[in-house]
């Protein structure tokens, strides 16, 4: 690989600093790029930059907008009565695609895991539950995953919603135990959504 020009192999090492990436995979990316036509190497680039500088966090939900409140947040045909608890905006992605869910999100950008040092306070919990305490919310579908991260987010929520005198529903079987939303089919996710229930 050290026979390549200095400018190829800080792409390749650049490539290499993306999740899934290894060595080859990042020297057939970077070659890929360098014989690409000018106009869709540029397109690329002008693309990751965008996506720096536009994109940030809904201030209602906390998932990925290019605007301060996201398309999902200012639909006035969604359900406002339900919000459905994510990890992060992948999996609001995943519920989604799967057109499994026509109320709202909240995001809370990661699970509890004191092994990590995340705790409370680093996820938007103390956000969700005012947006519970405003009185619109009807319904909190704990949507997490099914690991043991997931599971003991979903039941330090429920426990910080039960006072609040909400209804929280956890999503039923169809999710694999262990499994990651990103992954599971739409199918799945939308009999999951349809089966949900009381924590």
């Amino acid at each position: 690989m050290s026979h390549y020009p200095p400018s190829v192999l800080r792409l390749i090492r650049e490539f290499t600093r993306l999740p899934g990436v290894g060595g080859k995979t990042a020297e057939r990316l970077a070659l890929h790029v360098l014989g690409a036509p000018r106009k869709e190497a540029h397109a690329l680039a002008d693309a990751l930059i965008a996506v720096k500088e536009t994109v940030r966090f809904c201030t209602s939900c906390f998932g990925l907008s290019d605007a301060e409140v996201c398309r999902i947040c200012a639909d006035p045909g969604r359900d406002r009565g339900v919000v459905c608890v994510v990890e992060q905006p992948a999996e609001l992605v995943a519920i989604e695609k799967a057109g499994a869910f026509t109320g709202v999100y909240h995001v809370l950008q990661g699970v509890l895991s004191p092994m990590d040092g995340i705790g409370p306070d680093q996820l938007r919990i103390n956000e969700l539950l005012d947006r519970v305490r405003d009185g619109e919310v009807e319904e909190v579908v704990i949507a997490t995953g099914t690991n043991v991260e997931g599971d003991t987010t979903a039941a330090y929520l429920s426990d910080q919603l039960a006072p609040l005198g909400v209804r929280v529903t956890r999503i039923a079987s169809g999710v694999p135990l262990g499994g990651d939303l990103r992954y599971v089919d739409g199918m799945t996710l939308k009999r999951a959504m349809d089966t949900r229930h009381a924590l």
